[in-house]
């Protein structure tokens, strides 16, 4: 089982691998903003947090990067209110 978020920028998308299932969030990115279109987990992984370890993968690939985040999915939103230890990197 694979824990580790991935960028494929060939897919616009983050995925996280997890017992052989793919949880995985949309992007746009421009300059310096990487705005979060869509995120999802297939129902297998619902209620198991992958699609939180999605996101937190995605903020710390956004740290990184020097990138702000604009979430506009519903589900990126939530996670983020519920997690203010990343509100200095939304844009």
């Amino acid at each position: 089982m694979s824990t580790e978020v991935i960028d494929n920028s060939a897919l616009s998308r983050f995925e996280l691998a997890v017992s052989g299932h793919i949880a995985y969030a949309d992007y746009q990115l421009e300059a310096a903003r990487l705005t979060i279109t869509y995120v999802f987990a297939p129902p297998e992984l619902r209620g198991t947090g992958a699609a939180g370890r999605l996101m937190e993968g995605i903020m710390i690939h956004a740290k990184a990067s020097s990138l702000k985040v604009y979430p506009v999915c519903s589900y990126a939103v939530s996670w983020l209110r519920r997690h203010p230890e990343y509100a200095d990197q939304l844009a």
